[in-house]
């Protein structure tokens, strides 16, 4: 295969209040903003203030209501941390942004997994997962059976 990931797009309700999450809470950088003709329709492109200045999400603020995981679409986005002890410090912003978490602290990926996260939804309810691939040996596995990020 010979295609990547670029970036992923995000539509939300209110841009400014999903910068604030994204840019003050999990530490994205701004890379750019805009507007549609008419004002009504916003963007940022948001990714690492240091690097080739690509973005890495974008958010786009043209949508109503809330994010409907029971619609074709985006499951979750995950999010790599360099280690389980980072993941613990997103954890901690999180809770103090007032986060809603699908499950209590950091969980393993599945029974006897040293990959794991936490799972959580941003301001317009779209799921997302921070994770580590080593580092939650010891955490518990909510859907023993099945990959804990494919069911919260």
């Amino acid at each position: 295969m010979t295609l990547r990931t670029g970036h992923v797009g995000l539509n939300v309700t209110d841009l400014d209040r999903s910068l604030a999450f994204y840019r003050d809470v999990l530490g994205f950088g701004v890379l750019g903003e805009g507007k549609d003709d008419d004002g009504q329709r916003r963007y940022a492109f948001l990714g690492p203030l240091s690097g080739d200045g690509r973005p890495v999400l974008t958010l786009w603020q043209q949508a109503r209501g809330t994010y409907d995981g029971g619609l074709p679409g985006l499951h979750h986005l995950a999010l790599e941390a360099e280690s389980v002890e980072r993941v613990r410090e997103y954890e901690t912003a999180l809770r103090a942004y007032g986060a809603t978490f699908a499950h209590d602290g950091v969980v393993a990926h599945s029974e006897g997994s040293a990959s794991g996260g936490v799972f959580f939804h941003d301001p317009d309810g779209t799921r997302l997962e921070i994770f580590t691939a080593s580092g939650a040996e010891d955490a518990p596995a909510p859907n023993a059976p099945a990959p804990t990020c494919g069911f919260f």
